[in-house]
């Protein structure tokens, strides 16, 4: 039976590694993936999806306001059977996007795997994550470490000076030179200035709380 599935993590745990991964699984049995990623993150060109241990995949791109069951669906009319969609960074998802992925699943019986990140640097829900979390059939977590040794599952923002940040838009993309995963223990102490993040100098702000 298909399902959706959401799986989640702090930064750089592997997220899109382990997402072209499960796509050369299903192609070496001899079935055909789509992977969705959002046309914002175009930081390996766009359509390109890319890990940060240089695996890469052709993905379709897609924006905010896109059908996905449309496009899933025009695939298929296209190209034949799908046997899975995989969607990268789901975090920028909308609410009806979700909703769209989970009529993939339900009518048109494709199994939809999405990897994204739980939360923003101010420790809030992403809206694609929101609603992953409380639509997906199976939810599973990403597991990575924080400096301290922790498990990490929260995201520090920083600025060019490696200033940890408490404001600014949601959505900013970056990669290792602007987002530092830590454990919720270091996420307060950084935000409040008692505690820095390894390789970045110690952050200047008032208290997040």
């Amino acid at each position: 039976m298909a399902k959706l599935y959401f799986y989640y993590s702090a930064m750089n745990a592997g997220k899109t590694t382990t997402l072209l991964q499960s796509a050369h699984n299903y192609r070496e049995r001899g079935m055909r993936v789509l992977i969705l990623t959002p046309r914002l993150d175009h930081r390996a060109g766009s359509g390109t999806v890319a890990s940060r241990i240089g695996l890469t995949a052709a993905g379709t791109a897609f924006d905010a306001g896109d059908d996905l069951q449309r496009i899933v669906q025009a695939d298929i009319d296209a190209h034949g059977r799908l046997h899975c969609v995989l969607v990268d960074e789901a975090q920028f998802l909308s609410r009806a996007q979700v909703w769209q992925l989970s009529e993939v699943v339900d009518a048109q019986r494709v199994p939809v795997l999405c990897y994204g990140l739980r939360t923003d640097f101010r420790g809030e829900l992403f809206e694609g994550s929101q609603y992953l979390l409380a639509w997906a059939d199976e939810i599973n977590e990403i597991k990575t470490i924080c400096h301290s040794g922790s498990k990490a599952t929260m995201t520090v923002r920083v600025d060019e000076a490696g200033r940890a940040v408490q404001q600014g838009p949601q959505v900013e993309i970056g990669g290792n030179d602007r987002y530092v995963s830590v454990s919720r223990a270091e996420f307060k102490k950084v935000m409040r200035g008692e505690s820095t993040v390894e390789g970045i100098p110690e952050p200047q702000q008032p208290r997040l709380l």
